[in-house]
């Protein structure tokens, strides 16, 4: 943005609320609520009674390319025809506060308070100089009669115009128009000479800050691009809660008629199903993500060999997903819901059922993108293993945590192309290595390895120890499958085992939690038996069973902690490898 696209003028504080009032200042959509209290309004109040700088406002000239949906600032009664000239980025809080103590003409009605109430001033203390000034400030109830004693005593009462000239209390909402107040309160004082050179002094040095108070005013010109926009409003925004992405072209889209929120609750309900828990997580800015995906690759696709670096790259970043337009949304949308369902059916052949072992999250977005733009040739068994093998490189490598914008956008056309035929293995898939001490230090669902190893486990055909049964979503949901202990911690820690190896994903395998009961804190040898009795099959069938899981079942009999471990080390790794398809180095 050039210093070309923006201005910086002073205007007037009561032709600033003036321009609020009749609707040529309005809010974009996207602004969250007034929420300032009345200790923040009184501070504001003060300030500009003394002359003092409050900050400067910034607005958006309205008529231009980025367009939002206009509402108008609280307190303002507007006809839907009424459109803004300039919309508030930044001074929301402060020209609200403002307008809503000096120009509203109703009872105040603060964030922080319940039934409103007015500010006024007392004159006095206003002209005191050993005063502070925020002091002479005051905010009555909305009935103008300050009580106390549980509301049986009256303390102050401004209920009618005399009363406020009894008490030298000047109401705010007067600022702007005090002669008639003024009138009134030297007639209420006889035009006595002394109330009357009060008044002067007050008018002078009070009234007459707000009548010439200039507030400075930097206005971006309609040509301001939506991205810009919406970068300057968080940078100049800072104290509050970053807006989203979504929430920004929920705003954009509605200049169009158009209701994100709406589409994207109708559009989640397609995965309102326990047979997808696993895209039970998938937010608002996850699907938009897909669907920009989406719409950026198609734009490559259609201009092959431009010259546009915009119109040829593929990407998700925030600054892309801002420049969504509507009709792009609603072209991809229904292929992101399709990919995303897809993408379930694609983990549950993975063993992948419950959001709580999804490896990653972030890899769901370019596996949605890519299944949508494969669509059925993402069907044949080779193009099967070569989607699982980029998945599983995703995983083991350990490559969608952190920043993965640039991952995705580079994953959504090199694996289609690979699958396709016409492109070489993607980077991912390249770029994907599993150290062998890692193993070693996968110990709890924070890493996306561990998860995905007991995927890989029931893939290959693990049995639960206790029934049998080969798990498929039913038994997994119906049995309460997790991880547990192979050598149970209990006896572990009494045998003095190094906790760093037995808390190892190498002595945990996927069980039903009954079957983990059974097992309980004894060592292998004791509960195998207790197995052979409860399930009433022979040791050598439980010896089958165990072996499923990449166990040699005699170092259990044996209690062989060091040589089961050596084992099983060696198969996970072996495991890994044919997942990844490429071999493990070696320390």
């Amino acid at each position: 943005m050039s210093v070309e696209t923006f201005g910086i003028e002073k205007k007037f504080l009561q032709e600033l609320l003036r321009q609020v009032r009749d609707g040529r200042v309005q809010l974009p959509e996207f602004q969250r609520g007034w929420v300032w209290p009345e200790r923040n309004i009184t501070a504001l109040l003060s300030s500009i009674s003394l002359g003092y700088p409050v900050g400067t406002l910034m607005m958006l000239r309205t008529g231009g390319t980025a367009r939002f949906k206009q509402r108008a600032v609280e307190g303002v009664e507007l006809s839907p025809a009424v459109t803004a000239d300039r919309l508030l980025l930044d001074g929301q809080q402060r020209l609200t506060s403002l307008f809503q103590a000096l120009m509203l003409g109703e009872a105040v009605s603060t964030p922080d308070g319940d039934s409103g109430g007015w500010f006024y001033v007392d004159i006095r203390m206003a002209l005191d100089e050993t005063v502070d000034r925020e002091e002479a400030f005051r905010f009555v109830p909305a009935d103008r009669v300050v009580r106390s004693g549980f509301g049986k005593q009256i303390e102050l009462d401004l209920s009618s115009p005399a009363k406020e000239y009894e008490a030298g209390l000047f109401p705010l909402k007067k600022v702007f128009d005090p002669d008639e107040w003024a009138e009134g309160f030297e007639e209420h004082h006889d035009y006595d000479k002394d109330v009357r050179k009060l008044w002067n002094t007050f008018n002078r040095t009070f009234i007459k800050r707000f009548e010439q108070y200039l507030m400075p005013v930097i206005e971006l010109a309609a040509s301001t691009p939506r991205e810009a926009v919406c970068q300057v409003f968080e940078k100049v925004n800072t104290g509050g809660v970053t807006l989203t992405v979504f929430e920004l072209l929920t705003a954009t889209y509605a200049a169009d008629e158009f209701d994100l929120r709406q589409d994207w609750r109708e559009r989640r309900s397609a995965w309102d199903d326990p047979a997808l828990q696993v895209l039970s997580t998938v937010s608002e800015t996850d699907f938009l993500q897909a669907v920009t995906l989406l719409a950026t690759y198609e734009r490559k696709l259609n201009h092959a060999g431009a010259d546009s670096d915009r119109a040829s790259r593929v990407g998700c970043r925030r600054t892309e997903m801002l420049r969504l337009p509507l009709q792009d949304y609603v072209r991809f949308a229904p292929e992101a819901v399709t990919g995303l369902l897809e993408a379930a059916r694609f983990l549950h052949r993975q063993y992948i059922f419950d959001v709580k072992y999804l490896p990653y999250g972030t890899q769901l977005i370019p596996l949605a993108a890519i299944l949508a733009a494969l669509g059925q040739e993402a069907e044949p068994y080779e193009a099967q293993r070569k989607i699982a093998r980029w998945f599983w490189c995703g995983v083991f490598g350990e490559l969608y945590s952190g920043t993965t914008e640039t991952r995705f956008a580079r994953d959504l056309p090199e694996v289609v192309d690979w699958v396709r035929g016409t492109g070489e293995e993607p980077r991912t898939v390249i770029e994907a290595q599993f150290a062998p001490s890692r193993l070693r230090t996968l110990r709890t669902r924070n890493s996306a390895a561990y998860k995905g190893l007991q995927a890989l486990l029931m893939a290959d055909g693990a049995k639960d120890w206790l029934t049998g049964n080969m798990i498929n979503a039913a038994v997994y949901f119906d049995d309460n499958i997790d991880l547990h202990h192979i050598f149970p911690r209990a006896w572990c820690v009494r045998t003095g085992l190094p906790r760093g190896d037995y808390e190892s994903i190498v002595n945990k395998t996927p069980l039903a939690a009954r079957t983990n009961r059974v097992l309980g804190g004894a060592a292998p040898s004791q509960y195998l038996n207790r197995l052979v009795r409860e399930t009433k099959i022979s040791r050598g069938s439980l010896m089958s069973l165990i072996e499923t899981h990449f166990v040699n079942a005699g170092t259990l009999t044996l209690d062989d902690f060091k040589r089961f471990y050596a084992y099983r080390e060696a198969a996970l790794l072996s495991r890994i490898s044919d997942a990844i398809g490429k071999p493990i180095r070696t320390e």
